[in-house]
């Protein structure tokens, strides 16, 4: 795969992000689709109510254009547009059900994973038709196992419920996701590279631009944010890109970071439920270090240095896949 054209596709999504951004924030504004902030969460946020949300809009569009225009079109290229605009548009239902009816709860619990059940039958239906391998490499070692199509789809699609709230989940300080996500982003491109998957390499590249232009807007203090828009549509780019590679576990390392804030909920809420007691001060975990007198600049540099050290170890093992 010629890398100039990731390049390239990083580069026009980043313009177009760029471009975008100064037309949607505005309008974003005068249609008061402003945050709503946590009253139980850290102080420091509380002047971030009303800023704009569901900024998400600025990265699909800019990620839509830069991947219909570079990349092929073939079987995993309808996986991950599917994938990429199926979540997320759970994620813009959510926001919009939130901002329209002033609602703290958007999308039911119930109707959310609907949704994220039916983006997922979809996308297997697609991974069927185009004879995807159903068998799991173990990264960094030659091991691999099939268990056939009756437990490689429903681990697919419970994979993609849970890499898209993970992602999700690690959306709440300024800059924080953006970061992150363009750097296990880069580390999958390259493995696209490896196995030569040009959509898949094309797919990292117009999301790696898109959540950079994206960053120029939600660096400290923020001017927008995402919203679940973005997020679930960065988490679902994240995790087709990594099925369509066969790197599926490979996701635990190079996106650690989202796994961690996931555990973190998952395990306050067990904690709190069988034991009274919480473990964080408050979750995900990247709340926890702020109320625990972390400024958010300093969370998010050392989120993203965790990022690049788990990228990093990734390639590391791809190389073994």
């Amino acid at each position: 795969m010629d890398y100039q054209l990731l390049l390239l596709t990083i580069a026009v999504s980043f313009i177009l992000a760029v471009i975008a951004a100064p037309l949607f924030i505005p309008l974003l504004r005068r249609m008061k689709f402003g945050q709503q902030v946590r009253d139980d969460g850290p102080q420091t946020h509380l002047k971030k109510a009303g800023t704009p949300t569901m900024g998400g809009i600025i990265i699909m569009v800019a990620f839509t254009l830069s991947f219909l225009k570079f990349s092929v079109v073939n079987s995993d290229f309808y996986v991950l547009l599917v994938a990429a605009l199926g979540y997320g548009l759970i994620g813009f239902l959510d926001d919009y059900i939130k901002i329209a009816f002033k609602r703290s709860l958007g999308l039911t619990p119930r109707q959310k994973l609907l949704g994220q059940l039916l983006v997922g039958a979809v996308m297997c239906g697609l991974l069927i038709n185009a004879g995807h391998n159903t068998g799991i490499s173990i990264p960094g070692t030659s091991i691999s196992f099939d268990w056939g199509g009756w437990f490689y789809y429903p681990f697919i699609i419970i994979m993609m419920m849970a890499v898209t709230n993970a992602v999700n989940f690690t959306d709440g300080v300024d800059g924080l996701l953006s970061g992150v996500s363009a750097i296990a982003l880069a580390a999958f491109a390259v493995v696209a590279m490896q196995v030569t998957s040009i959509a898949a390499g094309v797919c990292a590249a117009a999301m790696i631009g898109a959540v950079l232009g994206f960053l120029v807007f939600n660096a400290h203090p923020a001017k927008v944010f995402m919203g679940d828009f973005g997020s679930f549509g960065i988490g679902g780019a994240i995790g087709a890109i990594s099925i369509v590679t066969k790197s599926e576990l490979l996701f635990v390392v190079i996106g650690g970071v989202f796994v961690i804030e996931m555990l973190s909920v998952v395990l306050q809420v067990a904690s709190f439920k069988t034991r009274g007691k919480r473990i964080f001060r408050m979750s995900p975990i990247h709340h926890h270090f702020e109320l625990g007198g972390w400024s958010e600049w300093r969370v998010v540099v050392s989120f993203w240095a965790v990022s690049l050290v788990l990228a990093a170890v990734g390639l590391i093992l791809s190389k073994g896949l």
